[in-house]
């Protein structure tokens, strides 16, 4: 890669140098001064290239010369210009679908069709699917009875998709609707989530509004699963349902899959639906599929998207102490709380070690954003450019992206968090058991086994010097006389991190191309400002249980990070209802998209 401007343009000691200059310094020279002279050039054409009287050859060739050896020389680059670093692809408008596409863009910005929205919407929010972390099997917890009145909801809403679509019900309250399309092209997937967090009993006071109103003040909607995820479910059967109406019939084969449980363990929905479509469809059978994830954001007047293109890992690890009992009036020096104790200090005096690799999705995402962002540091940019090749320079990267935030401890690295401790039953008794679950997210770049072998390492001392047996992960590790400490998967709900999605030329650039053709086809947004990059998730999803089907996951929803009044998981969850029509129109391009285009 080509040296960066600023040493480009740097004069040498050699050329004010007194001493006698050779034919070839003087060459290197004037090399350097008309490369500097280029690059100025590239400059003043990029700034005037949205005027009609530079020819387009010109402002391609200056573009293309910003973007390779002079990538991000000009501060942040414009979106209309690629970068190596961060390929972007143009918007992909319908083309043999256009004028139903642009028909749909006048229908979805009617006042009409977004007071349809607003009122699905809130009936599915009224109905309170919550999910908990102990629900038992189908047919055995009665709590899941409640979804049977959410499906209600959905067919008297959209007959139309009922009556044209095949639906399958999968372990009873997961949702399976395929849409047959007349080419043998593969299948894709559109995947959501029925259910909710449950909302605590004494935060209902702290509401703006009943939690499970679905209540519409003029901006937003309010209650449980506006956000997440009945709105991502609700925008793709509007979408649908409008192409239904239209007379719409796709090449493609289409499957919408609705899990019933994701906020919880995922078992009972997603992970009966991805053995359903295995068993049906095959391993690898699907084009690509597209779940719930990243946003879009405002930086600067530029539109970032951020598909999550790879999740962490997870593991709960339990510290279980056992020691002997007795009366607490003749103690011995430490008992099993105590020693507990120990074990949780000495976890989380040794945390993991961040990792910034150019092969991992934060690096991608960090180019990105250097490159792009308007609001990005100078010095920053400078650096991330420089570490793209200089070891030095990505050293340095990591340690000033670790001071920067402390998002970017949990991105590069795998977390641990003491989530829960237990132990002793009376103030008089010495406790014969003492137990503590630590939450992991594991990094990216490193695995379940690893984060085992390095709780082994850490805690075998330990379990030594207060002879302790230690059993770990099923195997025996030490012995000892004086009690055991066990470590175990704390709800076997191990789990890798996911294989990361391919962001070259096919699925990738069609998902860019229908966001960026989202935003242009708006006649609210208009903006032609999008850049699409890729981002790792911090949590977990429904793809989890998904990874024979595809290797083309993405974790997506159509709307802007400030389209939810106060987050997720929390009170006042509330969605702004101005970007159900926008979520719509993404999903209506992106199924047309995917049914005539030759990326896959």
């Amino acid at each position: 890669m080509a040296p960066a401007q600023s040493d480009l343009c740097r004069p040498t000691g050699r050329t004010s140098s007194k001493q006698h200059e050779s034919g070839w310094s003087r060459l290197l020279f004037a090399f350097r001064v008309l490369l500097c002279s280029l690059v100025i050039i590239a400059l003043v054409l990029y700034k005037f290239c949205d005027f009609a009287f530079l020819p387009r050859p010109i402002c391609r060739l200056s573009r293309l010369w910003l973007a390779g050896p002079c990538n991000g020389l000009a501060g942040s680059l414009s979106p209309g210009v690629n970068s190596t670093t961060c390929p972007q692809w143009t918007a992909l408008h319908p083309t043999k679908h256009r004028g139903l596409s642009e028909d749909l863009d006048v229908a979805y910005s009617s006042e009409d069709f977004k007071q349809r929205a607003i009122q699905i919407l809130g009936e599915a929010v009224r109905v309170p699917t919550e999910s908990y972390d102990d629900n038992g099997p189908v047919g055995e917890d009665s709590r899941w009875d409640t979804f049977a009145e959410l499906h209600r909801v959905l067919e008297a809403s959209f007959p139309r998709v009922y009556e044209s679509l095949n639906v399958t019900k999968v372990n009873t309250y997961g949702l399976v609707f395929h849409w047959q399309g007349s080419s043998t092209a593969k299948p894709y997937i559109l995947a959501a989530h029925q259910d909710v967090v449950p909302v605590e009993g004494q935060t209902v006071k702290d509401w703006k509004h009943d939690p499970y109103s679905g209540y519409y003040d003029g901006t937003w909607i309010w209650g449980r699963g506006t956000c997440d995820d009945k709105s991502d479910l609700i925008q793709q059967l509007l979408a649908i349902d409008s192409l239904l109406k239209q007379d719409f019939s796709p090449a493609r084969t289409l499957i919408l899959s609705y899990g019933f449980d994701e906020e919880s363990k995922g078992i009972e929905g997603a992970g009966h639906l991805a053995r359903y479509l295995e068993e049906t469809y095959g391993r690898d059978s699907f084009a690509l599929l597209l779940d719930e994830g990243g946003h879009y954001t405002d930086m600067g007047g530029i539109v970032f998207a951020a598909p999550s293109t790879s999740e962490k890992g997870y593991l709960d690890v339990e510290i279980t102490l056992s020691t002997l009992g007795g009366h607490s009036s003749v103690p011995p020096s430490h008992t099993s709380i105590g020693l507990l104790s120990r074990f949780i200090a000495a976890v989380e005096d040794n945390p993991h070690q961040a990792s910034l690799s150019r092969t991992g999705t934060p690096f991608a995402t960090t180019q990105c954003l250097a490159t792009y962002s308007p609001l990005y540091p100078d010095d920053l940019r400078r650096l991330a450019r420089q570490a793209v090749t200089n070891d030095a320079a990505l050293k340095v990267l990591q340690e000033r992206l670790l001071a920067s935030d402390p998002l970017y401890k949990a991105m590069l690295g795998t977390t641990q968090a003491v989530d829960l401790v237990e132990g002793g039953v009376k103030v008089n008794a010495l406790p014969e058991r003492a137990s503590a679950v630590i939450n992991h997210r594991i990094a990216e770049h490193s695995s379940v086994g690893e984060l085992q072998q390095h709780m082994i390492d850490l805690l075998t001392p330990l379990a030594a010097k207060y002879d302790l047996a230690l059993v770990a992960f099923g195997s025996n590790v030490t012995y000892g006389s004086a009690g055991q400490v066990v470590l175990s998967d704390f709800l076997g709900t191990a789990l890798e991190p996911s294989p990361v999605t391919p962001t070259e030329h096919g699925p990738w650039a069609l998902l860019q191309g229908s966001i960026k053709a989202t935003f242009e086809s708006s006649p609210t947004r208009n903006s032609s400002k999008v850049v699409v990059i890729p981002s790792l998730s911090i949590g977990n999803t429904d793809t989890r249980f998904y990874w024979n089907l595809t290797k083309h996951i993405f974790r997506f929803s159509p709307s802007f990070d400030t389209d939810s009044f106060n987050g997720a998981h929390t009170i006042n969850e509330a969605f702004r209802t101005d970007s159900l029509n926008e979520g719509v129109r993404f999903y209506t391009k992106f199924i047309l998209n995917m049914d005539e285009s030759d990326l896959l």
